[in-house]
């Protein structure tokens, strides 16, 4: 494992999706997923989100349709909080839905909606 690598995904990934949910994950994980996680937080984070050529809020609003067009809305919720996170707007939340709809189907713009008013609500937001 690279630890410089790690660190900075470690970095990355609490300030996306939030310190308290990060510190339980990884405290939830044992001898059969910590492997995961660590190359996850190394990969994912530290090289992906590490990588500053595409800022943290274009990159929130990448993930949230490429997460919607496999259909994870689990990972959608939680990357929708992450994108709240980064400075991405309701208006802006709003039109990544459309484009979700446009190309992924108006089922999925449907239940991406769904989840992002609970959200959203949940938030006080809307």
């Amino acid at each position: 494992m690279d630890k410089q690598l790690f660190e900075l995904g470690l970095n990355k990934r609490k300030s996306t999706l939030g310190e308290q949910y990060v510190t339980d994950n990884l405290a939830k994980a044992d001898n059969f997923n910590l492997p995961f996680q660590e190359a996850m937080t190394e990969w994912c984070w530290g090289f992906g989100w590490g990588d500053d050529t595409i800022d943290a809020k274009t990159r929130s609003m990448m993930n949230l349709t490429m997460i919607a067009a496999l259909g994870k809305m689990h990972e959608w919720e939680l990357h929708l909080r992450g994108a709240i996170n980064n400075g991405v707007s309701v208006d802006e939340i709003r039109s990544c839905i459309h484009a979700i709809a446009i190309y992924c189907g108006v089922p999925q713009g449907v239940e991406c909606f769904r989840i992002a008013r609970t959200v959203l609500e949940e938030l006080e937001l809307i």
